[in-house]
């Protein structure tokens, strides 16, 4: 299996991604963007980063990149998306999942680490993990906070593609809990397929035993294989 980690100019969580994804047996290879998305990839990756120096907004330009018509049409074909961070940013732009990620509330940069609760296991992405399990991955980002308007925040919870919510090491959803401001402490959805998916922290900087820290962030990486 090949997953091709797409790098923008100011990517910089590109090489992060593919030595997580490797260490858990994914092959993975990095993808300039003005080269087009391979034929036979069988997974995407949109890492984190400043693509384009956040100009405009967070991953708005990214969006518009011509290898993001190739990712919509790998989406629509079943090939598995994710986009974290500055690569979930540009997943919201480019329509793969609804709503938007904007400034924090604090209006700072944020880089801490943060715990994240299970609201749906069923999915590729959480399938290493049951419900209600919380886990710790690092957030890094000034644009994290989710918005989406009431009916289809509803509509998220009532489909059930809340893959996870910023909460407490006991699992408590609290507003303290909560390092942006987002939505409902929504911290990563799925699109209308359950192959494509987004989230705000970083799943591969938790995935590395050398780093000593978590590696809770397996789980997710693991829907690769």
């Amino acid at each position: 299996m090949t997953v091709a980690v797409v790098t923008f100019g100011g990517s910089n969580c590109d090489r992060d991604a593919v030595r997580a994804l490797s260490h858990v047996g994914v092959d993975a290879e990095r993808v300039w963007h003005e080269d087009g998305l391979p034929s036979d990839v069988d997974g995407v990756v949109l890492p984190g980063g400043f693509s384009y120096g956040d100009y405009l907004r967070a991953g708005a330009m990214a969006a518009h990149s011509p290898i993001m018509n190739d990712v919509r049409d790998a989406a629509d074909r079943g090939v598995p998306v994710l986009g974290v961070c500055n690569g979930a940013q540009i997943g919201c732009e480019s329509k793969l999942t609804p709503g938007a990620f904007t400034t924090n509330a604090s209006a700072r940069f944020q880089c801490e680490s943060v715990h994240l609760r299970v609201e749906n296991a069923e999915t590729p992405w959480t399938a290493a993990y049951d419900v209600g399990d919380v886990i710790e991955v690092p957030i890094a980002h000034g644009e994290g906070r989710f918005e989406i308007d009431e009916e289809r925040y509803d509509d998220l919870v009532a489909e059930d593609r809340i893959l996870f919510r910023y909460c407490d090491a006991a699992g408590n959803i609290t507003e303290k809990a909560n390092p942006n401001g987002s939505r409902g402490n929504v911290a990563g959805i799925l699109g209308d397929r359950e192959t494509v998916a987004v989230m705000m922290p970083h799943p591969e900087r938790a995935s590395l035993p050398d780093l000593g820290r978590s590696v809770d962030g397996q789980g997710v990486l693991r829907a690769f294989v």
